[in-house]
């Protein structure tokens, strides 16, 4: 499955922005769905799952009550919409695929898409 993100830019802390991933060359369905970030200097993180239907989802603690995560598969399309950004959220995101859903952070998806970068301004 190849995974395109966009929708990343420059915000001012407490703005908002949602993030897109088109997923092609696979039934889209058949794939758990999920974001990763990498700040300058850090390892890479888990950010958010999303079951194959979007009915179970996973958050990062640092994340949690701010994003949402979300998917239509009608549009082979998964979403990040972050609210309430901060600074410590500045990194290059990427839009991930795997066949199982993760049990914790500790996540190894077999598919990653390119980054988007996210900048948010203190």
């Amino acid at each position: 499955v190849q995974l395109q993100a966009s929708g990343g830019g420059l915000v001012q802390a407490g703005e908002s922005l949602r993030l897109s991933c088109a997923a092609s060359g696979r039934t889209f369905s058949n794939y758990v769905m999920g974001w990763f970030r990498q700040a300058p200097g850090k390892e890479r993180e888990f950010v958010a799952a999303i079951n194959y239907g979007g009915g179970t989802k996973l958050y990062a603690d640092s994340v949690k009550g701010r994003f949402t995560v979300s998917r239509d598969n009608a549009k082979n399309t998964v979403y990040l919409q972050m609210n309430s950004l901060k600074f410590e959220d500045t990194a290059v995101y990427y839009c991930v695929a795997d066949w199982s859903f993760p049990y914790g952070s500790n996540w190894g998806p077999n598919y990653w898409g390119q980054g988007t970068q996210v900048t948010v301004s203190s």
